[in-house]
């Protein structure tokens, strides 16, 4: 596992495609934007995941996109 530190507003890229944004911090939470091809499925690490790739229904929960505006 690679692991880094990144402040708001740096950026991970993974790949050609994927790109994690560091959103926001405060305390011990921090907002991550992730930015990747729609055949890219994206989850949260709790929501489990059938063994074709797709989510299960019965623990799929939409995650509320928010706009957000670059810092100036």
């Amino acid at each position: 596992m690679l692991v880094l530190s990144r402040r708001e507003g740096e950026k991970i890229i993974i790949g050609d495609s994927v790109i994690v944004t560091i959103v926001r911090t405060s305390g011990d939470k921090v907002r991550v934007g992730i930015d990747a091809p729609d055949d890219i499925l994206v989850l949260r690490g709790e929501l489990e995941v059938h063994h074709d790739g797709k989510r299960a229904p019965h623990k799929a929960v939409p995650i509320q996109q928010e706009m957000t505006k670059p810092a100036a």
